[in-house]
C-alpha cells in the first residue's frame, strides 16, 4: 500500500473513462518506476508494489483491450539506456518475465503450456527451476571465440554499452574454447555476494564521503555502470549465466539444461541450484526447497524461474508481448521478521501530509538493520485500508506491540502485522493528532465525493505559516503562475529561509538592503533590482494573487474561476470565511461556482477557517494589493455579471457558453441564488428556471444572450 494513494477503484467495476485515465496513469507511474529502477539504480517502491501496479494495468487492459496504449508497460521491458553510455542494439531482444504469486499461478502456468501445444493433461512437460538472481542483466558477446561487446538489458531493444566495465569482471571469460561458433551472445546476472556487499560498503565509508549502498542490488548496477572502468575492477563483482542471444548456426543442444551445461564446460559459472524437473510438482517442491535456503545463500534472489526444457518446444510456445510463453518467474513473498514497536512520530511532508513512522528496536531483515518503518497513514494505524476494508483483521497497531516488518523488495520497510498473544496489558490505542505537531494548526482529513469516504492522508491547513512546508510554500508564492518576482527564484528563496531572511510570503516584503548587503552574489545593482522586482508586485491581479496562497485544489484555472466570481479578495474572504463559520448561504454560495464543487471548497474553507493563516493574510495585505476583477472587465454588457446556463442550449455547449461568459468579463455560477444577475435557459429548463422566476432574475434565451454580447 502507498501512503497516500486513494483506494483503488476494483476493476470490474470500472467505467470506461475511469479506465482509460487509470491506464494514463498506471503508464506514467510505471515508467518513471522503471526509470529509477534500470538507470539510477535507485527505486522507491517495493518489488511488490511495483509488480501490484503491472497486474492491475494488464487487468485493466484484459477487460478493455480497446483501450491499451501505445506506451503500454505491458509492451515494454526494462527502461530506456542511459544517455551516459552509448547505446547497445541487441540482435535478439532481452526479454522480461511474467510474474506467479503462488503454487496456483504455476499450475496455471503448465495448463496454459499444454493448451496451447495441444497437449493432453497428463502429457509430461518437463521444466527447469533454477534461483532468479536479484542483480542487472548483461548480454556479452563473443566473435571467433573472443568478447568484443558487454551491454545491459536496457529497454530490452537497446542496451548500454560497458564493455570495458564486463572484462573487469573476473569471473567471465575473455574468450571461449577453440571451435566455438563465429557469433555467440552469453546472457546471465551480474551481481554482488552478500560478504562482499558488505566489505565494500565498509571500506566506502572508511574512506569517507563516498556513497554506501542501500542493498547488493545497487551496489551491483551502480558498479557495472561507472564511466572509468577502474572504479568497476575495483568492485567485487561476480556472474551467473542461464540465457543465450544470437547464435551462429545450429544450437548445439536440444535442452535448456543441456545449453547451461555447456555454458559451463566453457568457464562460465552457472547456478548449482538450476535442476530439471519432470512434474510441475516436482519444479514447486524445488521452489520451496530455494526459499527455505534463500537466507544462507549468500547472495539476493527474489524467486525461481522456470522454462520448458525441450527448446523445440519453446520455439513452437514462441512470445508473447514482453516476455516468452515458455518461462515464468514464480516470485518470492518479501523477507519478515519480528520486533518491538517502540514509538510512534509524526512526520510533516512539504504538502502538509501528517506521515506516521514506526521506531522500532532494531532487528536485521534481509541482510539489513531496520529501525525505522512506514506506517502509511492513519487508516494503516487502525488496521483499515484505503478501501475502507480490514488488512490485518481488525488489528490496530499501539506502541510496545511485537510487529511483523517487512522489507519488500529491499526497498521500504513497513509493518505488515500485529502479534496480539504479546500486546502489553496496558497498552492503549493510538490516538493520531488532529493539530499539526510542528505548527499547531488543524490537521484535518478531506471528504472523497467518489467514494463517500475520508481521504486516508489527514494534512496541516497552516500553509501559509507552517515551517514544515515554508519551502514549498514560498517557491509556490513567488513562482511565475503566482507573483512571479523576478530574481527570486527556487534556489534565492531557499537560501533566504535558511538564513533567517524570509519564513512568511509577508516577509518577502520585509527584505530591505540593510538584509541584503553583504550577501554574496547581491550587489548594489542586484540588491536594487531585486528590492524593484518586490515593490512592483505589491499590486497583483486578483487570481495571481489567490494562486499564490497555496490553497490546496486552487490551481491556475479553480483561481480564476474564484476571481472572476467574487471580483475582490475582501469578498472572496468574506465568503470563505463565513463558510467556515456554517453560514449555509455563504457555503451554498461558494460550492455554486460553476467548476468548484464541494471538494475544493471544503479545501478553502479549511484554509480560512485556520487562524494562523487569517493573520499572515493580515501582515500580507498591509503590503499587498490584489487588484479587483472589475477592474479588468472589458466593458461588456455582462461584465462583472453573475450568470447561470439551464437547459439544453442548441447554438453552444455548455463549456463554450461559460467560456463565452468569461471571455465578455462575466461570472458563471451552477447555481441560482439572490446574487445572480442573468439566466440563460436553453430548452427543458426546470428548477433553475423556477427558482429564477421565484427571486425575480431576469432570463433570456440563447438567441437573447448572443444579442447581448454583441456574438
Amino acid at each position: 500500500m502507498t501512503a497516500g494513494r486513494k483506494a483503488a477503484v476494483p476493476v470490474d467495476a470500472l467505467p470506461a473513462d475511469e479506465a482509460e485515465a487509470e491506464l494514463e496513469r498506471l503508464a506514467a507511474e510505471i515508467a518513471e518506476h522503471d526509470r529509477r529502477y534500470y538507470q539510477e539504480d535507485a527505486p522507491v517502491v517495493s518489488d511488490a508494489e511495483y509488480d501490484r501496479l503491472r497486474q492491475r494495468n494488464a487487468a485493466i487492459e484484459a477487460r478493455f483491450p480497446e483501450l491499451v496504449r501505445a506506451d503500454s508497460p505491458s509492451g515494454r521491458v526494462g527502461a530506456q539506456p542511459s544517455q551516459k553510455f552509448g547505446k547497445i542494439r541487441h540482435a535478439v531482444p532481452m526479454l522480461s518475465l511474467d510474474n506467479a504469486f503462488s503454487d496456483e499461478d504455476v499450475v496455471d502456468f503448465v495448463g496454459r503450456i499444454r493448451r496451447f501445444l495441444g497437449l493432453k493433461a497428463e502429457a509430461a512437460v518437463a521444466l527447469t527451476a533454477e534461483p532468479k538472481i536479484d542483480g542487472l542483466s548483461a548480454s556479452l558477446r563473443y566473435e571467433a571465440g573472443r568478447l568484443v561487446v558487454g551491454a545491459t538489458r536496457g529497454d530490452g531493444t537497446e542496451g548500454e554499452d560497458v564493455t570495458a566495465n564486463i572484462r573487469t569482471i573476473a569471473e567471465i571469460p575473455q574468450s571461449l574454447p577453440a571451435g566455438a561458433p563465429e557469433v555467440v551472445e552469453i546472457r546471465g546476472e551480474v551481481y554482488m555476494s552478500h560478504a562482499d556487499f558488505r566489505a565494500l560498503n565498509e571500506r566506502m565509508a572508511a574512506a569517507g564521503g563516498g556513497r554506501v549502498f542501500a542493498n547488493p542490488r545497487n551496489a551491483a548496477a551502480g558498479s557495472l555502470r561507472q564511466l572509468d572502468p577502474k572504479i568497476t575492477a575495483s568492485r567485487p563483482l561476480r556472474f551467473f549465466a542461464y540465457s543465450w542471444g544470437a547464435w551462429s548456426g545450429d544450437l548445439p543442444c536440444a535442452t535448456q539444461t543441456g545449453m547451461v551445461a555447456l555454458f559451463r564446460e566453457w568457464g562460465f559459472p552457472t547456478n548449482d541450484l538450476m535442476v530439471r524437473c519432470e512434474t510441475v510438482e516436482a519444479a514447486l517442491a524445488h521452489y520451496h526447497m530455494v526459499e527455505e535456503r534463500r537466507a544462507r545463500l549468500g547472495y539476493d534472489i527474489d524467486g525461481v524461474v522456470y522454462k520448458v526444457d525441450d527448446l523445440a518446444l519453446q520455439r513452437r510456445l514462441g512470445f508473447v508481448s514482453r516476455a516468452p510463453r515458455w518461462a515464468i518467474a514464480h516470485k518470492f513473498a518479501p523477507e519478515r521478521a519480528t520486533t518491538v514497536l517502540e514509538a510512534i512520530e509524526i512526520q510533516v511532508g512539504r504538502t502538509g501530509a501528517l506521515t506516521p513512522v514506526a521506531k522500532l528496536t532494531p532487528v536485521t531483515v534481509g541482510g539489513v538493520v531496520v529501525s525505522n518503518a512506514s506506517l502509511h497513514n492513519e487508516d494503516y494505524i487502525k488496521g483499515i485500508g484505503n478501501d475502507g476494508q480490514p488488512i490485518r483483521e481488525g488489528r490496530d497497531i499501539r506502541v510496545g506491540d511485537t510487529v511483523v516488518v517487512q522489507r519488500a523488495g529491499d526497498v521500504i520497510p513497513q509493518i505488515v502485522d500485529v502479534n496480539l498473544a504479546e500486546r502489553p496489558a496496558d497498552s492503549e490505542p493510538y490516538v493520531f493528532p488532529t493539530t499539526c505537531p510542528v505548527c499547531g494548526s488543524d490537521a484535518v482529513r478531506e471528504h472523497n465525493a467518489k467514494t463517500g469516504r475520508e481521504d486516508s492522508v489527514r494534512r496541516c491547513t497552516g500553509g501559509l505559516v507552517c515551517p514544515a512546508q515554508a519551502i514549498e510554500r514560498l517557491r509556490h508564492f513567488v513562482a511565475r503562475d503566482a507573483l512571479d518576482i523576478e530574481g527570486l527564484g527556487e534556489k534565492q528563496v531557499e537560501a533566504f529561509y535558511r538564513d533567517g531572511l524570509i519564513a512568511h510570503p509577508s516577509d518577502i516584503f520585509r527584505l530591505d538592503e540593510a538584509r541584503l548587503k553583504g550577501r554574496e552574489g547581491y550587489g548594489p545593482t542586484s540588491i536594487r533590482n531585486l528590492l524593484g522586482a518586490i515593490a512592483a508586485r505589491r499590486e497583483i491581479d486578483l487570481n495571481r494573487f489567490i494562486l499564490a496562497l497555496g490553497i490546496r485544489h486552487v490551481g491556475e484555472t479553480n483561481a480564476r474561476l474564484l476571481a472572476r466570481h467574487f471580483g475582490t479578495f475582501a469578498r472572496f474572504r468574506e465568503v470563505a470565511s463565513a463558510a467556515g463559520r456554517q453560514d449555509e448561504q455563504a457555503w451554498a454560495e461558494l460550492d455554486g461556482i460553476d467548476g468548484i464543487g464541494p471538494v475544493v471548497g471544503e479545501a478553502i474553507v479549511q484554509f480560512f477557517r485556520e487562524a494562523h493563516n487569517q493573520e499572515e493574510l493580515d501582515r500580507l495585505l498591509s503590503f499587498v494589493s490584489p487588484r479587483p476583477m472589475e477592474e479588468q472587465a472589458t466593458g461588456s454588457p455582462v461584465a462583472g455579471k453573475t450568470v447561470v446556463f439551464t437547459g439544453s442550449l442548441e447554438r453552444m455547449t455548455r463549456d463554450e457558453a461559460k467560456a463565452m461568459a468569461e471571455r465578455f468579463g462575466a461570472r458563471v455560477s451552477g447555481s441560482v441564488s439572490a446574487k445572480t444577475d442573468l439566466v440563460v435557459a436553453g430548452p427543458g429548463a426546470g428548477s433553475k428556471l423556477k427558482k429564477a422566476a421565484e427571486l425575480g432574475v431576469e432570463v433570456i434565451d440563447e438567441d437573447a444572450w448572443f444579442h447581448l454580447v454583441g456574438a
